[in-house]
């Protein structure tokens, strides 16, 4: 089952773009709540490069790393990469208004669709919001 979330954010294509990869940004967007933060992200992005985020409890409860694989890299456009036995892809795309980015990605079995589709969605509100503070 593929899962997709998107959100408009209101800033050149650049900027959306620099934010999404950039390990400094990432660490400031990257949680679905305010009780979680990314405490570590590095990139490589290019077809073939590794990713890696560690994401944790701010309680020190609980922590993972999220990591991967990029397989196509279209500079303002489109990353997509692998992560375990899934796949996902983020894709830019301009509008009048300012960049859709819009996520899709291959559901888990843990947690329901829904659960996953509002985690997710949270980070890239977030990530929206990030973009829009800088």
């Amino acid at each position: 089952m593929k899962i997709e979330v998107s959100v408009l954010v209101s800033a050149p294509i650049e900027k959306v773009w620099s934010a999404y990869i950039t390990p400094e940004d990432i660490v400031q967007w990257n949680a679905a709540s305010e009780d979680w933060h990314t405490t570590s992200s590095k990139v490589d992005l290019r077809p073939g490069g590794s990713f890696s985020s560690r994401m944790e409890a701010k309680d020190g409860s609980f922590g993972f790393d999220f990591e991967g694989t990029y397989t196509r890299v279209i500079e303002f456009e489109l990353i997509e990469y692998a992560f375990g036995d899934r796949n996902a892809s983020v894709k830019f795309h301009q509008e009048p208004q300012g960049v859709r980015v819009t996520v899709g990605f291959d559901a888990e079995e843990e947690n329901s669709p829904e659960d996953q589709k509002q985690g997710w969605q949270a980070i890239l509100n977030n990530f929206a919001n990030h973009v829009l503070s800088k």
